[in-house]
């Protein structure tokens, strides 16, 4: 029976990252990944040419995953995504306040209003994240906001930033801070899509020594102290010292009973939304490049204009409806006729410029996120179980998005270093 320092299961952001940091400093580790191809939702797909990610995707420079990114040496290649932003509001095109002559130009602002939008966005710059106290972003805004305009375009910028739509419920540090990250330093669109990551990651991995083993589902993890046994599909064994499930938390509570993931699990709440992909052989409407739904959540955003993801001369864009989780039914069909109506409203005639498309009914955008209601983060270590982590979204520690996956994926190979060192 082969026997590993650490046995990572799911080959995500979070669980490639963990990898990295465990193999720099001599850990035996392998990847194990049902799938035939590394990345999870970090995927991208070429369809005839245009390189799809799963819904559009976007780096925050000022973030802990490209942060992380830098110290692992991988390369990013891209451009600020930053641009001319129009908002819709009943149904209408309308330029979004995102400086001086938008905001003056906006028809929806009072000249007080203005003022306020103004002050606003320096209060977002200047403030004090770790001061905030632990409230909803909802009871924030109602706060901090006078006007019920500011805060319709305060929310649609909220759910771009953290790709949710559930205000009362987020947790106002941690979507704050996205907010300021964004207005200081921006976001970026990635050269050749997120695959790049992941390939990056991969390689960096396999150079350092780790084993990484496609299609190989793993069907329990058994607790023998001091070590796991992992045991799949095939009937095959691998004992470790140490197991991280970087898998989503349904998929963590098959693999091994713990109470507190059970309770993870119980307290969790997924965030999906629907994604209309687009590669056009032109955007019918130039001066349309970035735009926020203000009384509906919904987001387009041609990406082509800031990374390579086609040929030369077409565009990718996407079109993003946020999914309430409050209100878990929803009609895919509906949603996918509100995007392309959409479409219609920015881009009219855009069929025409059609060559090919990907429409994802329902992604999971994270599998948890930093709420007012819960119960304390989630890991790197599972209590009870000793030598079992968890890394992904759902672990993390007010990061969000990829940034929280990263993050997480560090944090547990650090907690197994730590408890090494320990030991010796």
């Amino acid at each position: 029976m082969e026997k590993v320092d650490v046995a990572i299961v799911g080959s995500g952001l979070a669980g490639l990252t963990a990898a990295n940091y465990l193999a720099k400093e001599g850990k035996n580790v392998i990847i194990f990944e049902k799938a035939n191809r590394l990345g999870g939702r970090s995927m991208t797909h070429n369809v005839n040419g245009a390189l799809f990610n799963i819904g559009a995707h976007a780096l925050y420079k000022g973030g802990e995953a490209m942060t992380i990114f830098k110290e692992l040496g991988v390369e990013i290649s891209g451009k600020n995504a930053l641009i001319q932003t129009h908002g819709i509001w009943k149904n209408k095109v309308i330029p979004f306040a995102t400086g001086i002559g938008s905001l003056l130009s906006s028809p929806l602002f009072s000249w007080s209003e203005k003022f306020e939008f103004t002050q606003l966005i320096i209060q977002i710059w200047k403030m004090n994240i770790d001061k905030i106290m632990p409230v909803s972003i909802r009871d924030w805004a109602e706060k901090e906001i006078k006007s019920p305009m500011i805060r319709h375009h305060f929310y649609a910028l909220c759910r771009t930033a953290t790709y949710t739509h559930a205000p009362e419920l987020q947790q106002a540090r941690a979507v704050l801070r996205q907010l300021q990250r964004s207005l200081k330093t921006g976001v970026i669109y990635v050269d050749g899509g997120w695959e790049t990551i992941v390939s990056d990651l991969r390689k960096k991995a396999e150079n350092l020594g780790v084993k990484i083993r496609n299609h190989s589902r793993v069907e329990s993890v058994e607790n023998r102290h001091p070590l796991k046994t992992i045991h799949f599909a095939n009937g095959e064994t691998i004992d470790a010292e140490n197991v991280i499930l970087a898998v989503p938390p349904n998929e963590a509570c098959r693999l091994i009973e713990n109470s507190s993931l059970s309770l993870w699990k119980e307290q969790a709440v997924p965030i999906t939304a629907s994604a209309l992909d687009l590669c056009l052989t032109h955007l019918p409407n130039p001066d349309h490049q970035f735009v926020l739904g203000l009384d509906q959540p919904i987001f387009f955003t041609n990406e082509s204009r800031a990374a390579k993801v086609c040929k030369k001369g077409n565009v990718v864009v996407h079109v993003v409806r946020y999914h309430d989780p409050s209100c878990p039914d929803y009609d895919p069909h509906a949603n996918k006729e509100q995007m392309e109506e959409t479409m219609d409203l920015l881009h009219p005639g855009w069929r025409n410029a059609l060559l090919t498309q990907q429409f994802l009914p329902k992604i999971t955008v994270v599998y948890d996120f930093p709420r007012v209601d819960r119960l304390g983060p989630a890991g790197p270590e599972v209590p009870s179980t000793q030598g079992l982590y968890i890394a992904g979204d759902w672990a993390s520690h007010e990061e969000l998005l990829a940034d929280g996956a990263v993050a997480s994926g560090k944090r547990a190979a650090a907690k197994i270093l730590e408890k090494s060192k320990i030991l010796v």
